[in-house]
């Protein structure tokens, strides 16, 4: 089968190519999936790039120990595992292959395993593309939204990075829950943030959100472009600050010291969480409920086909994407 295969740690056009691999082996409880469509993550480029080195220590000194990237998967289920029961082979179905299954391969390929728990049917009205955009992203601000930060009517939430990938979410299922937010977002993507129902957009190339008047019950950082001491001067009494980045200043070197910092913050009397990506089928379902019901929309920047996966990967390490860039597979 296709897979991009990475060799040693720099930049993705240098250390990705396609290659042909044999189809990874399925397990009891696991589930063979011909990919449709996936998505680039964080992970996916900290992991491409090997930066900071220290992360090497646990992905691998001279190349990463699972050599294929990714993690969403949107696809038809090829073959099941003896222990799975409630999927068959032509189902179609929008999941992560997170786990113990991505130390064979990940979903940069045609063809991927993933544990049963983390698939779900996928709504008839969810396209691949969209689909495979969702997971990793929507779960992420879903968990900050409903479950960190407690969001309901009436809570004042500023969202900053409102127009990446986590942030589109969490605009939308923030504003599901009841929520006045704020995005926070460059002048080119005002609009966007505006319509995906954001109450207030604040243009950083304009205003600093850190020195003005408002105060939010709820923080979502996805960006640290500020000392979180600093972002936190925009809480309100008893609020929440929820770093959640590796930020797109000084990416991987500037983020880990200020999610550092910020851990030792709510040591004291700042309430900082942090926020988990939680894959199983209970918070899939919620997932897609949302999209479709029609209560939120998955924000894709761009499309690129498998061997384009280099330049797709080089397009989210700039961070300048607007929600997803997803990956056609098949």
């Amino acid at each position: 089968m296709k897979a991009i295969v990475q060799e040693g740690y720099g930049a993705p056009e240098r250390v990705l190519r396609q290659a042909e691999i044999d189809p990874p082996p399925v397990g009891d409880e696991e589930v063979l999936v011909r990919v449709r469509a996936t998505s680039v993550n964080t992970p996916d480029w900290i992991t491409v790039t090997g930066t900071p080195y220290v992360l090497r220590l646990q992905s691998g000194l001279r190349g990463p120990k699972t050599p294929v990237r990714g993690s969403d998967v949107a696809g038809v289920v090829e073959a099941i595992g003896g222990k799975v029961t409630d999927l068959q082979p032509g189902d179609e179905v929008l999941g992560s292959a997170w786990g113990d299954s991505l130390a064979t391969v990940g979903t940069f390929a045609e063809l991927t395993v993933a544990p049963a728990s983390g698939l779900i049917s996928k709504p008839a009205g969810l396209s691949f593309e969209d689909a495979g955009g969702s997971v990793m992203a929507g779960l992420t601000a879903l968990a900050a939204m409903r479950d960190k930060g407690e969001v309901g009517p009436g809570t004042s939430v500023l969202i900053n990075g409102a127009s990446g990938g986590v942030g589109t979410f969490a605009v939308q299922f923030a504003k599901s829950l009841g929520a006045e937010v704020t995005g926070v977002c460059s002048t080119k993507n005002v609009e966007l943030v505006r319509s995906l129902g954001a109450d207030a957009v604040v243009d950083y190339t304009k205003e600093d959100f850190t020195r003005g008047d408002r105060r939010y019950d709820v923080i979502l950082d996805n960006v640290l472009n500020h000392p979180p001491k600093q972002t936190a001067r925009a809480l309100a009494p008893g609020g929440i600050l929820m770093p959640n980045s590796v930020g797109n200043t000084g990416g991987m070197f500037a983020g880990l010291p200020r999610m550092a910092r910020a851990a030792v913050m709510g040591k004291g009397s700042t309430d900082v969480r942090f926020v988990p990506c939680i894959v199983n089928r209970e918070n899939l379902q919620a997932l897609a409920t949302l999209l479709e019901s029609g209560a939120a929309r998955v924000v894709v920047d761009r499309v690129y086909p498998l061997d384009e996966a280099a330049a797709a990967v080089s397009h989210m390490l700039a961070h300048r994407a607007r929600g997803k860039v997803v990956i056609a597979v098949s």
